[in-house]
């Protein structure tokens, strides 16, 4: 007899128990093993997910040789709440060095507690990589063979539910809006049915309370100038007057040129993660170390003065052997340097468009995983949907309550509040 059997045996029952009457023993073992499977499942995902991530950082180090990013232990347990009942989760712990950046995992998100219905697990199982045709297959180890919704048509279904929220979203009224910061960049993918490769023009904003939200989604050929004023004419079409105090971007001309033309007099933020990169690439490996560690010193300047002392003594070590990487780092250096002009505290989150770049590290695994997306309305759809399913986990601003100063027009020297002349 096995325990199953003796369970169902030694259990308080009238003498003529039946096969019925054991059912419900049956059926909770059953559920404890989905629970255990979908519990295994789920912890292998998200060791596999930090392990690639460590991997992927594995080469950057700092002047003492320790990698800047690596594993720490785990943090405390977590339960999330499933079809299934309660499972437990250890998550891993990432140290992370570097100035700016966070590892936040995309399967099981900080606020994450609850798999609220099928609408919520599919897109999160699909955007991780899970193809259509094995999503019944991870959602019966998850939710068990009963669960609702697991057929490859119903996945196909909610796939198209996901363009028209898209579509419905994209037109939405923007009356009222104000966005205090705006940071903007362009992301290329690969579409596996077709031989172009769609730039997806992204702007995310910062409202009055220091919270981030997804401004803007645009299907553009290529990061052209009038891919962008066509972009940023429908934001002001449908509502959307108020210039931003600063935008936030990488080199790209066409995003500076339909901004003059848009929202003429806004001041422009060179994204620093993008012009260090420019810069090292231009210089030989064996002297990129030292070249990063002078950048560094140029964005981490207390002021705009010391900053521009920093990048003269770039200039005056680089010069002669490496031309091209001072002359790109001297190229709009007035932009990279406007930050000054806002409050200390608003400085890490404005010298980079970090909180695009690591929304679309996600994005661009599960374009790996299925070697792109099958059209380019699938890869907007697939993009939207990742984009709002993390928008919950911006953090605000720090110092938000600064930026009604901002706002105000109040006047910043080197993050520092001035004085108000009097009247």
């Amino acid at each position: 007899m096995n325990t199953l059997q003796m369970n169902a045996t030694t259990k308080e029952q009238p003498s003529q128990a039946t096969d019925l009457d054991a059912r419900p023993v049956c059926q909770n073992a059953l559920e404890d093993i989905l629970r255990l499977g979908a519990q295994q499942l789920l912890q292998s995902a998200i060791e596999t997910e930090v392990a690639e991530y460590v991997q992927r950082h594995q080469d950057e180090l700092d002047d003492r040789k320790r990698r800047l990013v690596t594993r720490n232990g785990t943090l405390p347990p977590r339960s999330l709440q499933s079809a299934q009942g309660s499972i437990r989760i250890k998550q891993p712990r990432v140290r992370e060095r570097r100035e700016g950046h966070r590892f936040t995992s995309s399967i099981l998100p900080p606020y994450l507690r609850r798999v609220a219905s099928l609408d919520n697990l599919i897109p999160a199982l699909y955007l991780r990589g899970v193809s259509t045709n094995q999503m019944q297959t991870a959602l019966e180890a998850i939710l068990g063979s009963n669960a609702p919704g697991l057929s490859a048509a119903n996945v196909v279904r909610l796939k198209s539910e996901w363009e028209t929220q898209r579509k419905q979203w994209q037109a939405r009224s923007l009356e009222g809006k104000e966005y205090i910061y705006l940071w903007v960049d362009g992301i290329y993918f690969n579409v596996r049915l077709s031989t172009d490769r769609p730039c997806l023009l992204v702007i995310v904003g910062a409202l009055a309370d220091g919270t981030k939200e997804l401004v803007g989604l645009y299907d553009g050929h290529r990061e052209s100038k009038i891919s962008w004023k066509e972009f940023l004419s429908d934001l002001k079409t449908r509502g959307l007057k108020q210039a931003p105090k600063v935008v936030v971007g990488d080199g790209a001309l066409g995003l500076w040129g339909a901004l003059e033309e848009e929202y003429p007099g806004v001041k422009h933020q060179r994204c620093w993660v993008h012009k260090a990169a420019n810069v090292l690439d231009k210089m030989a490996k064996s002297v990129q170390p030292g070249a990063k560690e002078m950048l560094k010193e140029i964005y981490m300047s207390p002021s705009r003065k010391t900053a521009g002392e920093a990048l003269a003594k770039f200039a005056r070590v680089y010069k002669a052997k490496y031309p091209k990487a001072v002359a790109c780092l001297e190229k709009g250096k007035e932009e990279l340097l406007s930050f000054y002009d806002f409050p200390a505290e608003h400085w890490p989150h404005l010298r980079t468009t970090n909180p695009i770049e690591s929304t679309f590290a996600t994005v661009r695994h599960r374009t790996r995983q299925t070697k792109g997306c099958g059209s380019r309305q699938a890869t907007l759809a697939m993009v939207y949907q990742l984009l709002r399913q993390t928008e919950n986990g911006w953090r605000k601003l720090n110092g938000a309550k600064q930026l009604d100063k901002v706002l105000a027009g109040v006047l910043f020297i080197d993050g520092e509040e001035q004085p108000q002349k009097a009247a």
